[in-house]
């Protein structure tokens, strides 16, 4: 077992899925010619938080099949808009999951971050995340001035949790959409 602390990963949006990865590109193309800057890549974010008892997997993503326990489902939102959420196919879910898996681990970019080697601090932010807000994920409903996804996930854990976020940044030309708007969230309401 890996020593305790907490992780950082930067995974490429899409990694695995050629629907997301498309997705990406054009949300990114539209960004970046509306902000009038070249286009970056973007990533998503998770964690791995190592404890003496137990290795978790902490990220979100679209509802998967099979019982949300098992795959330690600590909440879940709708995609795009409220209305849409009555339908999984627009519903995501935040898993904080005992031995759990981040798929398509291996494509991190630089990564894994180590953000802490302190038990309490690992311990706490697991403990954080059946709090985790789950506004409507791609839209600013908070008024942060950023919308909320898997990036707002994390920060909002290790922004709650006491760990230093200012030094925290994606790879070298890339983006982490929505990373401000945990921030924001956890700094307005600490939990």
């Amino acid at each position: 077992m890996e020593p305790p602390g907490v992780d950082l990963y930067w995974l490429p949006l899409g990694a695995g899925g050629w629907f997301v990865r498309l997705n990406g590109k054009a949300y990114e193309a539209l960004a970046a010619a509306l902000d009038r800057r070249p286009r970056a890549d973007l990533y998503h974010s998770a964690l791995i938080v190592t404890l003496p008892e137990a290795r978790f997997a902490i990220e979100s993503g679209p509802i998967t099949d099979g019982d949300p326990a098992a795959r330690g489902v600590v909440c879940e939102g709708a995609v795009g808009h409220c209305a849409l959420g009555r339908f999984r196919v627009f519903r995501y879910e935040v898993r904080s999951w005992r031995d759990g898996v981040i798929p398509d681990l291996g494509e991190a970019v630089d990564s894994p971050r180590r953000l802490t080697d302190e038990p309490a601090i690992a311990r706490r932010l697991l403990d954080l995340a059946p709090r985790i807000p789950s506004p409507v994920w791609g839209r600013d409903e908070l008024g942060t001035g950023d919308m909320w996804n898997s990036n707002s996930v994390v920060s909002w854990l290790v922004t709650a949790s006491g760990l230093d976020v200012e030094p925290i940044r994606p790879p070298a030309g890339g983006r982490a959409p929505g990373w401000s708007a945990g921030i924001v969230t956890a700094r307005r309401a600490p939990p």
